[in-house]
């Protein structure tokens, strides 16, 4: 899962992660600070926030830990205390908690706390989607436990990943098209596209970073069995038929086949899973379906995790952050302008 990285900048994540609880059993950077995007100069880059996620055994244990060592990062809620701190990240939006615009070694950083278990369901299952969307673009690991558990989850989205985006693509594509619907999974349905986010960010982040796309997805592509793989010519052709969608959608996350039966089955028929999912894999507009599904999920755990971020940075913060990331949208906007 690992990323290759330049060593200085590896080493000035690690100290960033040193600075907090160490009882961590996986955290990585991401986002626009960490992985370049088209547009984007690398003095830009070098101005943008850090975002970091950890995974915790014990949330009680390690915000306990953290109010002591860093006290100033937490809103009025840190007056609350590490019991209800860890119940309102595990029990609303999606089970993660952020501390935002914390100033550290000269850059200002954002860092979201999500316990292993939950991290691990949202991986298998998708039932938000939202640190799972994360994993599935380039990150750059810094630290990861020998949990075999979570590794197999880790590799398990990734593939999960994959066959979404197959019932999504037609039957013969470009290589950087898979990389793209696969970037897009995790902001088809999020309403801050809408009014937060540059519209093109999902094609900016493939489009700079092809390679890294390509050592997380490549082993995975060569060995499925639904897909002709050709790295040489940066092709694949994807098996569509009515047997092979059908495969596809048996192997989707829970929560996604859970949300496509809804679409489907009318209430009150009650038909099992499989049954429903045959009748997918036969329409014409099974990648359509797909996507309402996966818009579904995010669009419920984005709105959740939001209105809870608001409470969880304060309100100068939220303003301050969201003001920001409007900024970027109409710059975004500009750039494309004739």
């Amino acid at each position: 899962m690992s990323l290759p990285a330049l060593q200085n900048t590896s080493v000035f994540y690690r100290r960033i992660v040193s600075q907090f609880p160490q009882d961590i059993s996986l955290a990585f950077a991401y986002g626009s600070g960490v992985f370049k995007q088209s547009g984007t100069t690398q003095g830009q880059m070098g101005k943008n926030m850090l975002d970091f996620v950890f995974a915790v055994d014990d949330p009680v244990t390690w915000h306990t830990m953290n109010l002591l060592q860093n006290r100033k990062h937490y809103s009025f809620l840190k007056y609350l205390g590490p019991k209800q701190i860890s119940s309102i990240q595990n029990d609303h939006g999606a089970g993660i908690y952020y501390n935002t615009l914390v100033p550290s070694n000269g850059k200002m950083i954002k860092y979201g706390v999500i316990s292993t278990d939950s991290l691990i369901d949202d991986l298998l299952h998708w039932k938000t989607l939202y640190v799972a969307g994360r994993l599935q673009k380039p990150v750059k690991i810094l630290l990861q436990s020998e949990d075999g558990k979570l590794r197999a989850a880790l590799v398990g989205n990734l593939k999960s990943a994959v066959t979404a985006s197959f019932l999504m693509l037609p039957e013969s594509c470009a290589e950087e098209d898979l990389f793209v619907q696969i970037a897009g999974l995790s902001y088809s349905g999020d309403f801050r596209m809408v009014i937060g986010e540059d519209k093109s960010k999902v094609l900016n982040i493939v489009k700079e970073n092809l390679q890294h796309f390509r050592i997380l997805y490549s082993h995975i592509l060569q060995e499925c069995p639904q897909v002709v793989y050709k790295p040489q010519q940066g092709k694949l052709e994807v098996d569509k038929s009515p047997e092979g969608q059908f495969t596809q959608l048996m192997a989707l996350p829970r929560t996604l086949q859970q949300r496509i039966t809804r679409l489907v089955d009318p209430p009150g028929k009650n038909r099992d899973v499989e049954e429903i999912l045959l009748q997918v894999a036969q329409d014409p507009d099974c990648g359509l379906v797909v996507q309402q599904g996966i818009s579904s999920i995010v669009k419920s755990s984005s709105i959740s995790q939001s209105a809870k971020g608001i409470v969880t940075a304060g309100l100068m913060k939220t303003f301050s952050y969201s003001t920001k990331k409007v900024w970027k949208m109409w710059k975004g906007w500009r750039r494309k302008s004739p």
